[in-house]
């Protein structure tokens, strides 16, 4: 009885693997040809290579890289031993708790992102205490807060080792005694985990809690931010509170991330009692 022999187009058509993987099988001595003419240099495979293919598949399926595989081939055992399970299985846990943990942090940036935008224009809220990487300097312009982040504090904060919890919180406060739209006196603080060994560009401090806020959810430009503050100091009048601390300003959705100015996403927060 002759055995039946596959071109590789067509082993590859049936096994629904490209020619172009079987070609680094092959160079990886994993799954050589049955069969290669010497004169043409067609490659042939055999009914025998489908099966040890699909085990590859499986054990790859396993999470085993294709090196673990070729080992087992080369060892004629074609089966993992009891350690080898042992220790893939310690592998796919240590996997898997990474996974719900970075489930669980994207579902919690999800859910304050729903919040924000679907938070009332101004709500009353508490600020609890904070540990914060803090990084003061005067600016040009209010356009030099995007460059000031990627191209200086957040290189700094990832020397450090700084880690900062779920769902991200950082913010602003201006320092300067009046409004001017240049030579901006200005302290950037992104919330981390625990406190950090300060460096010329970053300092660690702890930020007391703010029992009571006034947030106001600002849409747009932040040239327009005087509307915002405008609408948040008449409601703290007409409610017969006062301001009892600088203010923050908190970035939700900016240049970073979307282009059109007019749907940026702040927060303004303004200590009361």
């Amino acid at each position: 009885m002759s055995k039946t022999k596959l071109k590789i187009g067509e082993f590859s058509q049936l096994m629904q693997i490209t020619v172009k993987t079987l070609r680094f099988y092959e160079q990886k001595g994993l799954l050589m040809p049955d069969e290669v003419d010497e004169w043409t240099g067609y490659r042939y495979y055999s009914i025998r290579q489908m099966q040890k293919l699909k085990s590859i598949r499986d054990l790859q399926q396993l999470g085993f890289s294709l090196d673990e595989i070729k080992d087992l081939y080369e060892d004629e055992s074609h089966v993992p031993g009891a350690d080898q399970l042992a220790e893939k299985l310690r592998q796919t846990e240590l996997a898997l708790r990474q996974l719900v943990a970075r489930r669980d942090s994207l579902l919690e940036l999800q859910n304050s992102r729903k919040q924000i935008k679907t938070m009332e224009k101004i709500s009353i809220q508490s600020l609890p205490e904070i540990i914060v990487a803090s990084h003061r300097e005067v600016i040009p312009n209010f356009e030099a807060i995007g460059p000031m982040c990627y191209e200086k504090i957040g290189p700094e904060m990832q020397r450090l080792g700084c880690k900062c919890p779920q769902p991200g919180y950082c913010f602003t406060i201006e320092h300067n005694k009046e409004f001017t739209p240049i030579n901006i006196d200005i302290e950037y603080c992104e919330q981390v985990e625990e406190m950090g060994t300060d460096s010329d560009i970053i300092k660690f401090k702890r930020l007391p809690a703010v029992p009571k806020a006034l947030c106001i959810k600002h849409t747009g430009a932040y040239d327009k931010f005087y509307e915002s503050f405008t609408e948040a100091f008449r409601y703290i009048s007409e409610k017969g509170y006062k301001v009892a601390g600088h203010h923050r300003t908190s970035y939700i959705d900016g240049a970073w991330n979307q282009e059109d100015p007019e749907k940026w996403v702040s927060v303004i927060q303004i200590p009361i009692e």
